[in-house]
């Protein structure tokens, strides 16, 4: 018989995450550490089963788990229900759930250093598992500030970044992002399908993500938008009364539908009605216009297979990363993490989940607006002109350097 081949990395540490979650044994001795999780910002899918996958593999470890309702908020008030000691938390069938059980706020913990401080010290908290977008980087960095003055926030703790924007510093992807980006193609899908019978109609659609144009740009890239506007990349009147001047000469075309998506925050000065108005005006004779504000319905109802795996691995690796860290941080029966490394946020870069300091990604961010400063998705705004037909020059080369060989050259030949 041939030999059995070697499963692919991925699928090994999928189904090893499998094995851990489905058939879940607490071991008969406790670690006697508590984990506590909770969710921070704004509601998005997948963050159900992140608390799933961190409780379950918890559980495993012989950690005492608590979860937090209501956020950095929930915390301070004291919303930590304490689990039965025999059953299982009830998390079993929250894979599925859209939005966030725990409850979610977009609370910031600077004002309530001294509230949050006494309860991690009454529920005896020896790490923090923070799933949630950008005011859980920021609220984590806060409570590294707080370090200095109280000793209880020198514990390790770990952000999951989980929001439909997909605006979190140090990670590719967030949960969430791939729910919203499948509901707003869809909703495209829907809309351009209403003009099916009606020849000659632009529709102009307003994306959520803040000041991020990652779901402007990737749902026009999906759905074969004409032209996506976003805040990253400006833009002014001469690029928008190049989009209507295409637009115009495409009605003449077989093709008689156009679609333009524009992110909330893109232009202070041309919003969403701005563009309509222009539109409008400019098409008047060749094509009408119609416009959609899809709000809050982006975010979705159930989580996508996507967002379900990445939060259960997620989940997964931030527990065995905290579960060492604690380990590490421990000095005689007491935990005490005060160093950059023992508050890390958990990204995916390009194929591999990271563990990066939140300290070190400060430097990355733009405050201001709330985004990255470099986002690897602008790289693809270019494919959106090419598939829209414009008649653009496009660079592709990448520039890199040579490196030479010489040394090991002379390594062989000196084993030789």
């Amino acid at each position: 018989t041939p030999p059995t081949p070697p499963l692919h990395r991925s699928f090994q540490n999928n189904w090893n995450v499998y094995k851990l979650l489905a058939h879940i044994r607490p071991p008969s001795t406790k670690s006697g550490y508590t984990l506590a999780v909770l969710n921070v910002g704004a509601p998005a899918a997948g963050m159900n089963a992140a608390v799933r996958s961190t409780v379950r593999i918890g559980l495993i470890h012989g950690h005492r788990m608590l979860a937090v309702h209501d956020g950095f908020e929930g915390l301070a008030y004291g919303k930590v229900p304490i689990p039965r000691e025999k059953g299982v938390h009830r998390v079993g069938s929250w894979t599925g759930l859209g939005g966030s059980k725990l409850g979610t706020k977009r609370t910031l913990p600077k004002k309530y250093f001294e509230e949050i401080s006494t309860n991690i010290s009454n529920f005896g908290i020896h790490g923090l598992i923070i799933i949630g977008g950008f005011e859980a980087f920021t609220g984590s960095l806060e409570l590294m500030e707080g370090r200095a003055k109280y000793e209880e926030l020198c514990i390790p703790l770990c952000v999951i970044p989980a929001t439909v924007s997909n605006n979190v510093p140090g990670s590719d992807f967030s949960i969430g992002a791939d729910t919203a980006l499948n509901t707003i193609t869809t909703t495209c899908d829907r809309i351009k399908q209403s003009a099916a019978g009606t020849k000659r109609r632009v529709f102009i659609i307003e994306t959520m993500g803040g000041f991020c144009g990652y779901l402007a740009t990737m749902a026009g890239l999906a759905g074969g938008a004409d032209a996506a506007y976003i805040y990253e990349e400006h833009f002014n009147i001469h690029d928008l009364q190049v989009n209507v001047e295409h637009l115009t000469e495409k009605m003449k075309t077989t093709v008689k539908r156009g679609l333009v998506l524009r992110n909330e925050r893109c232009n202070e000065n041309y919003t969403t009605d701005f563009i309509y108005n222009l539109y409008s005006e400019e098409g008047k004779g060749i094509f009408d216009c119609r416009k959609n504000v899809l709000g809050h319905m982006q975010q979705g109802g159930t989580p996508t297979p996507f967002d379900r795996n990445f939060g259960t691995k997620m989940g997964a690796k931030a527990v065995a990363w905290i579960t060492g860290k604690i380990k590490e941080c421990s000095r005689h029966g007491r935990i005490f993490a005060n160093t950059a490394d023992s508050a890390c946020l958990l990204g995916m870069r390009k194929r591999s989940l990271v563990f990066q300091p939140i300290t070190e990604l400060k430097e990355q961010t733009d405050f201001e607006h709330r985004i990255p400063k470099e986002q690897w998705w602008l790289k693809l705004r270019p494919i959106l002109k090419i598939l829209a037909k414009y008649s653009i020059e496009l660079d592709t080369s990448e520039k890199a350097h040579l490196e030479h060989i010489t040394r090991k050259r002379i390594s062989l030949e000196s084993n030789i």
